[in-house]
């Protein structure tokens, strides 16, 4: 076996200062309701230092035990309650006696709740979706993107990048967060990757923002990069020890798809430019993962309101009611696919031939 390339180090600036870390951790409560509560505050400050300093990511752990490589090893509880909740519903997905789920994805940052005040036509448009898939039978997830510049405290955290390191690093599901020492916590993505792998079939609903998809969709695929060749089992890499990983991905990795076998739908729309170019960069990322498309039917892009205000634009969707049949005629197309898919008689040529080039 080759020798592992070494480790490049020299970016990272260090710990904070404790000052800057006070500063810091003391600007969520600017508040003056707060001012009452300074000392308490301050021994919370001390503790959080602490745990920054200490690097305390994971503070809560459990022997690994028999179903790991090390079992010995600290996992991060957090971590392997959210392995068990995939694998029940890995097993839930494989049971030909459930019925069939579809997961529809609105995902617009904008709902009333927040600053615009106004819901989202993409949120019109995956509500359409809904009620064409119910009518069709399957059991409906509605995954609203958009509480996430809504709700408290609610996260999805960055893609690290740590495939680029080596792919073992990248671990299914993501161990980065959630990240104790950095109060990079609340991260959304737990729940979500639990809620794609029940899906037998994806609708992914987006606007077009800046001639790609909406920040929300762009955090969220780049979180499922796991499940494209995500490694498993975390004490095989020592957690995040980049030199083990980069010695077992050269030991010969096979690039597990963990949501391979789903079908899926893109509805794309925008207002001037870019929706071809987000329906395709869409379509390809969910090919690459091993999901296979629900038909020509079931990728589309459209305009609302082409080179019209912004503020009638709920005002044109009302009257495309073309667009809005074809949503409906994409939400058909994926349940027929997954009916088919779940007979064993959806058509995908080539899907289960060997990649020369797997990564």
């Amino acid at each position: 076996m080759a020798k592992a390339p070494e480790v490049r180090k020299g970016e990272w600036g260090g710990l904070h200062p404790r000052d800057e870390f006070r500063e810091r951790f003391r600007a969520r409560f600017l508040d003056p309701a707060y001012r009452a509560e300074d000392e308490a505050i301050t021994r919370l400050e001390a503790i959080a230092w602490d745990a920054y300093s200490k690097g305390r990511k994971a503070p809560v752990t459990r022997k690994a035990g028999s179903e790991f490589q090390d079992p010995d090893y600290d996992l991060s509880t957090e971590w392997y309650e959210t392995r068990g909740r995939l694998l029940a519903a890995q097993a839930r997905w494989a049971d030909p006696a459930t019925p069939s789920r579809v997961l529809v994805i609105c995902g617009s940052p904008r709902n009333d709740g927040t600053c615009p005040g106004e819901i989202s036509k993409t949120f019109r448009l995956a509500r359409i979706a809904q009620e064409a898939l119910r009518a069709e039978g399957p059991e409906v997830d509605l995954l609203d993107l958009s509480q996430l510049t809504s709700d408290y405290d609610r996260h999805i955290h960055p893609c690290k990048g740590c495939v680029s390191t080596a792919m073992p690093l990248c671990h299914w599901p993501c161990s980065c967060y959630p990240n104790h020492a950095t109060q990079q916590v609340n991260d959304w993505m737990a729940e979500i990757y639990e809620r794609w792998t029940a899906a037998h079939g994806v609708l992914l609903v987006t606007p077009t923002h800046w001639y790609a998809t909406s920040s929300p969709v762009k955090l969220m695929l780049d979180r499922l990069v796991c499940a494209d060749g995500g490694n498993p089992d975390p004490t095989s890499t020592g957690g995040k020890d980049a030199a083990k990983a980069k010695a077992l991905e050269l030991a010969g990795w096979n690039y597990p798809k963990h949501l391979a076998g789903r079908t899926y739908g893109v509805v794309v729309h925008g207002d001037v430019a870019g929706i071809d170019g987000a329906r395709r960069i869409l379509c390809d990322q969910l090919d690459w993962m091993g999901l296979i498309d629900a038909g020509a039917s079931s990728r589309l892009d459209r305009y609302v309101g082409y080179y019209e205000p912004y503020a009638t634009s709920h005002v044109a969707l009302d009257g495309d009611e073309a667009f809005q049949e074809e949503v409906r005629n994409a939400a058909r197309a994926l349940a027929q696919a997954v009916a088919e898919l779940r007979q064993g008689r959806l058509s995908a040529p080539g899907r289960n031939l060997p990649r020369p080039r797997p990564k």
